[in-house]
């Protein structure tokens, strides 16, 4: 996979395991900062991004950043101290520079930029994944923008492997970096490749040796030994976590004890239940009744790949959206197993 352009540069891989840096990853229409909120507050996550800020050739005005980020209102950080990306998103790279100028002074602390979107709307309308097609806009872009912003703005950016295939992705690694970025996240995969598996992580350790700058390591990493694989074949010390986030929320946690050699027992069933609970209250106010309970079905379709019981909990509740029949439902799925379980502690969980 040798890049005839870039002649090699081998950075070895870290001698010993250290403590990785856990992302969560954007995902736009089901992150948002509710959900930031609870995956923090669970543990295990280091750093959030945003869902994307749609850039076309305007500027936007304060109430755009803040109504997908209300985390800029307090320090750019989730309520437990967790650091928040503003994601932007777009192909101009005067009104990306522009905008990201309007978010660090409405109170972005870092920006992050989204070349990885496969989204035929979003590639449609020049933004995401389209991009890399052209490595030369990638770094326009990311040059517009890191000069847009001060010094101390940490700008990143996330890419693809390519766009019709992955040929592509060192020249776009390398773009983002000659642009000013200080990081940049790789979801393994082609736009034209989507969420198919399998994720190319060896395309992924062959950036981080080219770079000097951070690599943070995405896709397909849905457990523990997958999270091992892929740090032994990219060398990476960052990963982001989207999709397995949502199916098993205390994956980070299970990374740190494993990094600290500790012993940790994965959430029970009773205990997701009880988060998605957290999150059904604190949401329940914001949709009209007729979606009541729609967010936590969306959720449950993840939690199905790790807890065969959320299979029987959306079974349950899919065709209701009745206030009390989902309160009594919940009521069943947060009772444990096993009566030596104790309930969620949201103390004992931040500990872990």
């Amino acid at each position: 996979m040798q890049h005839p352009q870039y002649p090699r540069q081998s950075k070895p891989a870290q001698a010993t395991p250290v403590r990785p840096t856990i992302y969560q990853a954007p995902m736009e229409g089901v992150i948002d900062h509710h959900v930031r909120a609870l995956l923090s507050r669970i543990g295990g996550v280091d750093i959030c991004v945003t869902e994307f800020v749609r850039v076309t050739h305007t500027r936007l005005p304060r109430r755009v950043f803040t109504r997908l980020c209300p985390e800029l209102d307090q320090g750019a950080t989730t309520p437990n101290g967790t650091p928040v990306k503003l994601q932007l998103l777009g192909g101009n790279p005067k009104a990306m520079a522009y905008n990201a100028a309007k978010a660090v002074e409405v109170g972005a602390k870092s920006i992050d930029l989204n070349f990885g979107c496969p989204a035929k709307s979003v590639n449609n309308s020049d933004g995401g994944a389209c991009l890399l097609q052209s490595p030369s806009r990638v770094e326009d872009i990311v040059a517009a923008v890191r000069n847009a912003v001060p010094a101390e703005i940490p700008v990143s950016a996330k890419i693809r492997l390519g766009y019709q295939d992955r040929s592509s992705y060192l020249d776009n690694a390398r773009a983002a970096e000659a642009g000013g970025a200080s990081e940049l996240a790789v979801h393994a995969r082609s736009k034209v490749d989507g969420y198919r598996p399998p994720a190319y992580w060896e395309y992924i350790g062959e950036i981080r040796e080219q770079l000097g700058i951070r690599v943070i390591a995405n896709g397909d990493l849905w457990t523990l030994d997958d999270f091992k694989r892929c740090r032994e074949v990219t060398g990476c010390d960052a990963f982001m976590f989207g999709r397995s986030l949502l199916a098993r929320p205390d994956i980070g946690l299970q990374i740190q004890a494993l990094s600290d050699g500790r012993d940790y027992q994965p959430l029970q069933w009773h205990q997701v239940a009880a988060l998605l609970y957290d999150y059904y209250s604190t949401t329940q106010d914001l949709y009209p009744a007729k979606y009541l309970g729609n967010r936590i079905k969306q959720w449950l379709a993840y939690l199905k790949l790790s807890y065969p019981e959320a299979t029987i909990f959306f079974e349950r509740i899919k065709r209701h959206r009745d206030r009390e029949l989902l309160e009594q439902a919940f009521a069943e799925q947060m009772q444990p197993a096993d009566s030596h379980h104790a309930d969620f502690p949201h103390t004992d969980i931040n500990a872990a």
